[in-house]
């Protein structure tokens, strides 16, 4: 298990860093299509830094499928409200898309 403190770090190179601890590719007998990773634990989630103008200017969408159902929130509203979900997010991107991905986020935690 790694235990991260993400206090002062910027989200994208927090997010890359997890991202390479979650799927494994650290260690000696790596293999993309194995499931090798570690548990990761991340602290202080809503101290992560942004560069930039992105705390107003990157969004977020949510669409429920209805007609004007679409939701649209910043990055600085996020972070007030979930500041877990903003490095789920970066993490989850960083993933390959397949079918290995849901079960490497899920051995991502959050602690307050």
């Amino acid at each position: 298990m790694h235990k991260i403190d993400a206090e002062g770090k910027i989200l994208g190179r927090l997010a890359s860093e997890i991202a390479n601890l979650l799927h494994g590719k650290y260690k000696v007998d790596f293999q993309p299509n194995i499931d090798a990773g570690d548990f990761v634990e991340v602290k202080n989630a809503a101290k992560i830094k942004v560069t930039g103008a992105k705390l107003v200017q990157k969004q977020y969408h949510h669409f429920s499928g209805y007609p004007s159902g679409l939701k649209s929130f910043n990055l600085e509203n996020r972070l007030a409200k979930d500041p877990g979900f903003v490095i789920w997010h970066a993490v989850r991107l960083m993933l390959a898309k397949n079918k290995l991905r849901d079960n490497i986020l899920k051995r991502l935690t959050f602690v307050k």
